[in-house]
């Protein structure tokens, strides 16, 4: 038998808080992962197959990093919400959870037995939140919705990528993430709530308005110029220089969103000309004479290499950065110093480096490293714990953990 699951319950700001989570993949388990850091008890409800998400990404000998890093600090119960004993077990365990979060298409927890109406009959001050591709309502709030659908049809896609490109993904899940942010966000909002008026919430999150609400600055050009924004590349649209330029040896960033940024940059480059120039007075004519500050710029960039023109420009004080890849960012000092990760443990993988959620609360600890959990690992002590639940019952439901994993 599994041992049951480590848990960092009671151990942060949202300690004795309860969340069962009957999302799957990624922006529910982001949710909820986030709350789990902060000290929240996560219960993760899957079906007996497990989650999606345990046969995605790197995966070895049966087991997946995206599952192990997604899916920290919680408990896993295993239910088959088709059988009446499988809904009863879930809405029993509905009822003792201060919030619920799931993402199935709309229509489908109501068809479950495990919607808003239904789980508030047993805990009417339950919050409960659901995660989808384009809300619960709207013409297109029935359509199935992953990340990509997503990018692609809130304009994402549209803004992203180079200027005679096709349109491109973001690099990561940013819908997925997004969305499981503002639903978290949310969660804790509906729980201050609860605790001035007694009162449950019922929350509507969409990937569509989530990555709408990502976009101020192309919402804000949209609005102002009556037409949709295009494609950028690596500049900023509205102003200059600012973005990706090229050195000796690769490419840098630099950013002089102001004219006093401006006038630095230029004393930094040896064009103290450019300060006085009619054409460069302002952060609108400089944009509109972007092609000659950049040639400008990386003219003097070409006879230096990217470490070179990085450690010029910060001397004058004007931001500037090379471009790292993931695996530079994850093992610099500085997210060491921030402690940016954790160890996280694992059978399989040995160990593991989990995010750390990022707001740092002064006087209380940073989340606790604990192992995700096996399929299934803690269905019989988390039902074991509910009223009028009897031992043969949850032994039948907790054989779920060992049926053969899905093909």
């Amino acid at each position: 038998m599994d041992t049951p699951s480590e848990t960092n319950c009671g151990r942060g700001l949202l300690e004795g808080i309860r969340i069962v989570d009957f999302s799957r993949v990624l922006a529910g388990p982001y949710c909820s992962a986030l709350l789990g850091d902060l000290g929240a008890e996560v219960i993760k409800v899957e079906p007996p197959q497990g989650d999606d998400q345990r046969q995605m990404g790197v995966i070895r000998e049966g087991e997946s990093v995206n599952f192990a890093l997604l899916n920290r600090g919680k408990k896993s119960v295993c239910l088959d919400l088709k059988t009446p004993e499988g809904l009863d077990a879930a809405r029993r365990l509905a009822a003792t959870a201060d919030a619920v979060i799931e993402n199935f298409r709309p229509g489908v927890a109501a068809r479950l037995g495990i919607s808003y109406d239904d789980l508030r009959q047993v805990k009417p001050d339950l919050i409960y939140c659901s995660i989808s591709g384009f809300g619960q309502e709207g013409p297109l709030s029935k359509r199935p919705s992953y990340d990509v659908i997503a990018q692609a049809m809130s304009g994402m896609m549209s803004i992203t990528g180079a200027v005679d490109g096709p349109p491109m993904l973001v690099g990561d899940a940013i819908a997925d993430v997004s969305a499981g942010m503002f639903a978290a966000f949310g969660i804790a909002i509906a729980l201050f709530h609860r605790e001035r008026s007694g009162e449950g919430q019922y929350l509507d999150v969409a990937m569509l308005d989530s990555l709408l609400t990502m976009m101020p600055t192309a919402l804000a050009r949209y609005q102002g110029l009556g037409e949709a924004p295009g494609r950028s590349g690596n500049r900023h649209p509205l102003t200059e220089p600012f973005g990706a330029y090229t050195a000796k040896d690769g490419q840098f960033i630099v950013a002089a969103a102001n004219n006093s940024l401006f006038a630095r940059l230029c004393g930094a480059i040896g064009r103290p000309e450019w300060v006085t120039d009619p054409r460069f007075a302002s952060v609108q004519s400089r944009t509109a004479n972007r092609a000659v500050l950049a040639a400008g710029l990386e003219g003097w960039a070409a006879e230096r290499t990217v470490e070179e023109v990085v450690e010029a420009l910060l001397a004058a004080k004007v931001p500037s950065s090379p471009i790292w890849d993931l695996a530079v960012a994850a093992e610099s000092a500085h997210c060491g110093a921030r402690g940016v990760f954790r160890p996280l443990a694992h059978d399989v993988f040995g160990g593991l480096r989990a995010p750390e959620q990022p707001v740092h609360f002064a006087g209380w600890p940073r989340g606790i490293p604990t192992r995700a959990p096996a399929r299934g690992a803690d269905t019989e002590a988390v039902l074991g714990n509910l009223p009028r639940m009897d031992p043969d019952r949850i032994a039948r439901l907790s054989r779920c953990k060992v049926d053969e994993d899905p093909a």
